[in-house]
């Protein structure tokens, strides 16, 4: 086996044990909230929700009398005790619409005594469409598919949805007062402010509306009509973190990428490479950010600093693209296109960037490989990934030479992995 392959073989191994740090079954146990006098009542949603619904059941020793969680087509897993209905990610459907009015019909009517376990993960946000008052439902689904092109980040994204919906941000956990919330969060989120996971439906955000204006100004969004509207009024006011509804709850991350790239550095360790965690939240575009990870990665292999060879440099965090052409393609494959273009002819790198859900994008790849030779195999195949990194189309890049990276759906999501050898 050539050394490239064998460097691929690694980082597939890195990405795997980081993707098992972030399994809901190793962490739901750890985390369980004190039983109620009253009911126990579990909703949820997310990219892993449904595992973070199967883990509880598991690892829950007490009644569950009634359960809901929604999670993406395809990721659904068998529960006995608690409901897992499908919709649709990264756009919403109207199946996400009506789970999105059963939970909220979920909590309603409950006591003091009554426990509400809210399983939260990333993708929660698309899957839980429910438009503010003056909004349509079609409305919503236009100011989703404006940020999802728009560039921004995902945290913007989700202040932005806040401020346009009537479940996120703390809603759905005031509708659930006076019973006490325990919300467990899977974090896709750089920095993992566990008010942006899912823009929130049980944890309330501290933002403002004019920040939210502010930002869809910055970012140059044209947003439908009734959303800006919205934005520009002072109707639908999200609660706060101060709202007394929300004095006896709690929340808990127990999943992020932070601890997935410990994981994955520790068997980068195992396998004789030095690992260096560069960072778990970067953000920023996915071609500019491969632009700084390449000319870093050169720096180690041509002049052995900051970082010795041999070496692993691992980051985490969420990257954007703004779409300008027509192709295929999901932020880490066109992050490695970038990447791909940027070391050609070095020798000695190789790289994996993909998502820990197992999509990248709408793809059904969780990312793609790299290495300098890459660029050139791709003409060799007929494609020259310059105009493809123009049309947005690494998909179809990676494709042609065998470089897409396919897992399916991990059942969890600390968003971005990616690794890069240095030999």
């Amino acid at each position: 086996m050539t050394t490239r392959l064998m460097d691929r073989d690694l980082l597939e191994r890195l990405y795997h044990r980081a993707v098992d740090a972030a399994q809901p079954q190793h962490a739901i146990a750890a985390n369980l909230p004190a039983p109620p006098a009253g009911r126990t009542i579990v909703i949820g949603a997310g990219k892993a929700s449904a595992q973070m619904a199967q883990a509880f059941e598991r690892a829950w020793p007490y009644r569950i009398d009634k359960g809901l969680v929604v999670t993406r087509y395809g990721y659904a897993v068998p529960c006995e005790r608690i409901e897992i209905v499908e919709a649709a990610h990264p756009v919403p459907d109207i199946a996400g619409y009506l789970a999105a009015r059963r939970l909220m019909e979920t909590v309603s009517g409950l006591s003091h005594d009554d426990l509400v376990v809210a399983l939260i993960s990333g993708g929660g946000s698309a899957l839980l469409p429910q438009p503010a008052a003056g909004l349509s439902f079609e409305d919503e689904q236009a100011a989703n598919e404006v940020l999802l092109a728009s560039g921004a980040p995902i945290s913007v994204m989700n202040v932005i949805r806040n401020e346009l919906s009537a479940i996120k941000g703390g809603r759905l956990a005031a509708m659930a007062a006076p019973a006490r919330v325990a919300t467990l969060v899977v974090s896709d989120i750089p920095g993992d402010d566990p008010s942006l996971v899912a823009s929130g439906p049980t944890v309330p955000m501290a933002t403002t509306r004019a920040e939210a204006r502010h930002l869809a100004a910055l970012y140059r969004l044209k947003l439908p009509q009734p959303a800006e509207a919205l934005l520009a009024s002072d109707a639908n006011p999200a609660p706060g973190p101060a709202d007394p509804r929300f004095r006896h709850n709690s929340t808990r991350i127990i999943a992020s990428a932070a601890l997935s790239l410990d994981a994955a550095a520790a068997a980068a360790q195992d396998a004789g490479l030095q690992a260096h965690i560069l960072s778990d939240a970067v953000e920023g575009e996915a071609r500019d950010v491969a632009g700084v990870l390449a000319a870093l990665a050169r720096e180690v292999s041509r002049r052995n600093r900051p970082f010795a060879r041999p070496a692993v440099l691992l980051s985490g965090g969420e990257t954007t693209v703004t779409l300008r052409g027509t192709g295929r393609g999901g932020r880490n494959a066109e992050f490695l296109l970038a990447f791909a273009i940027a070391v050609e002819g070095t020798t000695g790198i190789t790289a994996l960037a993909a998502d820990t859900d197992g999509i990248d994008g709408a793809g059904d790849n969780a990312g793609a490989v790299c290495d300098g030779t890459t660029a050139a195999r791709m003409r060799a195949a007929g494609i020259d990934p310059r105009a493809a990194l123009a049309d947005n189309d690494a998909y179809n890049a990676f494709r042609a030479i065998g470089g897409l990276f396919t897992t399916g759906p991990t059942g969890t999501n600390v968003n971005d992995f990616r690794a890069i050898i240095v030999r």
